[in-house]
Parts: C-alpha cells; structure tokens; sequence
C-alpha cells in the first residue's frame, strides 16, 4: 500500500507540476492585468522560500495519493466520474475551509481566493483521474 501511495504521489506530482507551471505561464501571458494584485508586499519573498513553492505540487500530490488510497473505495464510476468526485470533495473539505479564514485573515481579493480555490479543485480533479486510472 505504502509502494502505491508513493508511486501515484510521484507520478501526480510530476503531472501536478507541469500543468500547474504551465497554467501560470500561459496565465500571466494572456490575462496580466489579473496579476497585478500580486505586486503587493504579502507576496514578495526574499527568495529563501522558493523551494516551499516549487514543491507545492509534489506535497500535495502525496497528500492526495493518501487520500486517494484511503477513501478510493467510496467513490464510484469511470476514471472521469472519480476524479471529479474526488475533486469535490478535496475542495469542499480541505480548500473552502482554508479559503474562508485565508479571505477572513489576510489582504486578499475575492478574485484571489476564488483563483486559488479553482486552482486547488482543478489539481485535486487532475490527481483523482490519474489515481483512477494507475490505482483504482
């Protein structure tokens, strides 16, 4: 059990980190102006955490692959029908909580928290399809 969590964490992680990557790039390029907002000192880093957010998408590649494993059984359908489930429910559960005191506590837009939001359900959806397909 613990060989398929790492495996699918690894193989989600390196599916997570090119679609992620890439969807920022191609972002910036095509909507800068939704960018702006970022140009604030809450989001400047001096650089020595860098490596916290190159690594977002392995952590939660095996976060999700342990969940996955965990609960895979509760969730019925073709590979398509799961991952979006599983992508639900990741979204519903883990990120509304943490977009809702992240809105509460910081100085962020909605747009922001609604961004992010999308953005953690559309990894959790990805993740559950691959996960679906390697280790139903």
């Amino acid at each position: 059990m613990l060989k398929k969590i790492i495996t699918c964490g690894a193989l989600a992680g390196v599916l997570l980190f090119v679609v992620s990557y890439g969807s920022l790039f191609l972002s910036i390029k095509f909507f800068p102006s939704f960018f702006v907002d970022y140009n604030n000192p809450l989001f400047n880093s001096d650089g020595s955490r860098d490596a916290f957010f190159y690594s977002h998408a392995f952590v939660i590649s095996f976060s999700l692959s342990w969940f996955w494993e965990r609960f895979k059984s509760l969730i019925k359908g073709n590979m398509v029908l799961r991952g979006l489930e599983f992508g639900a429910i990741f979204s519903f559960v883990a990120m509304l909580p943490v977009m809702w005191i992240t809105y509460s506590a910081l100085d962020v837009t909605l747009v922001m928290i609604g961004s992010w939001f999308a953005y953690g359900a559309l990894q959790a959806t990805i993740a559950g399809m691959l996960f679906a397909k390697i280790n139903p």
